[in-house]
């Protein structure tokens, strides 16, 4: 039995040692945190796992909230005006259904349920040091802790990273008592409202330790009015700020936030990261290579809400060339090609994601204008979240944009 060792326990990690324990496979999973730790932790991120995400999730049986957690049926987007209205709002219907679980429920749930499957689970921070000593012990190690001392052992790759600092300062807050948007009550949906030249506000409904909730979740351009949160506010005033925010550059928002308080008193989270893509193989001092997975090697800005989805996908690529490769030896040519299998999507995600942190060109306004008036303009935009390698094919490129305005 070939034995995998997985440091890390997000998304990406747990979902890939769950699905090899379903391989037979003999895994070891290293956490910083035990279960209960996390679940009275503070939250870690915002999610949002797109249709085609989840179903990586429901085919290895992990899919544990799936009932409880409210169904997002839909993508709006609003553009603010200068006179605080809207100059642009718009609601189109998802194919399938999206769902966004607390990382706090959903990372503390499977660890348990990966002891209960017959993993092997080691609570304890793990140094570059102490890898390059257990490697020895495992035919593969895979890092997938997308913070601290081991990402360094991955390069940053200049030509797949544009940036060198962080685009967005990011603050969130969990809350209860949210109302729906009035103009489509009967279905929730993710909300994603733009202030040119000051940010963005995402609405999410979520499910969390105390049940169904809604994720208000600022994006803020650097050096702007959103980028606020640097002197690390208690969570009432944390909350409270982001209310006030709203309501300065968001009032339809902040409307049907009149009700609301936070889920817990460790519900919110400020912040900010460097965009980046790594080389896939880390070495150790001893000489051995390790593997790295989603946000450790593609970590991209969250404003198109994808770092869960690119996880799940990343997981399950590198499930499947794990089972592939049968007996043979997990060498760098190896793992250079399994990232590469990921990148042929990942690069997508990436290219997109960037285009989106700055401002848009003419070609992207028209398409947000046009899917106001046209169904299908707005339906296309709205379910390229769940398959972003669409949006090579008529959003990114303007001669594309125009042939497919001919079209419809």
């Amino acid at each position: 039995m070939r034995k995998v060792l997985i440091v890390g326990a997000g998304q990406s990690g747990l979902q890939l040692a769950l699905g090899l324990l379903g391989k037979d496979y003999d895994v070891t999973v290293m956490s910083a945190r035990t279960p209960d730790e996390i679940r009275s932790g503070r939250v870690m991120s915002t999610q949002c796992m797109f249709h085609d995400a989840l179903r990586h999730e429901r085919e290895l049986g992990v899919n544990l909230w799936e009932a409880d957690t409210v169904d997002v049926e839909g993508l709006g987007v609003s553009v603010a005006a200068p006179d605080g209205d809207r100059a642009l709002d718009w609601f189109a219907e998802l194919d399938d259904v999206a769902q966004s679980v607390d990382q706090r429920v959903k990372m503390a749930g499977w660890l348990e349920l990966f002891e209960e499957r017959g993993g092997k689970l080691v609570i304890h921070g793990v140094m570059t040091s102490e890898l390059d000593a257990l490697a020895r012990l495992y035919d593969l190690v895979i890092v997938s802790a997308g913070k601290g001392e081991l990402v360094q052992l991955f390069d940053r790759v200049p030509e797949r990273s544009p940036y060198t600092q962080p685009q967005r300062a990011l603050s969130l807050a969990y809350a209860h008592g949210v109302h729906r948007r009035p103009e489509h009550p009967e279905k929730a949906a993710v909300r994603f409202n733009i202030v040119p030249g000051v940010g963005e506000l995402f609405m999410i409904p979520a499910y969390t330790l105390s049940g169904n909730c809604d994720i208000l979740f600022f994006e803020g351009v650097p050096g702007g009015p959103l980028d606020c949160f640097d002197d690390r506010p208690d969570p009432a005033a944390h909350f409270a700020r982001i209310l006030d925010l709203m309501k300065r550059f968001v009032p339809w928002e902040y409307e049907r936030c009149r009700d609301a308080e936070l889920t817990d008193a460790k519900a919110t989270l400020a912040g900010g990261y460097t965009p980046v893509v790594r080389n896939p193989v880390g070495t150790l001092p001893g000489g051995a290579t390790v593997l790295g997975m989603a946000d450790v090697v593609v970590a991209n800005d969250p404003i198109t809400g994808q770092g869960s989805n690119n996880a799940s996908h990343c997981a399950a690529t590198y499930l499947d060339a794990i089972v592939a490769h049968g007996d043979r030896a997990f060498d760098a040519a190896w793992m250079d090609a399994t990232f590469e299998r990921y990148w042929e999507y990942a690069r997508y995600v990436t290219e997109w994601t960037n285009a989106l942190l700055q401002p848009p060109p003419p070609h992207v306004l028209q398409i947000l204008g046009v899917a106001g008036q046209n169904p299908a303009v707005a339906r296309r935009f709205a379910n390229g979240f769940t398959d972003p390698t669409d949006f090579r094919h008529w959003f990114m490129d303007p001669a594309l944009w125009e042939k497919y305005l001919a079209e419809v």
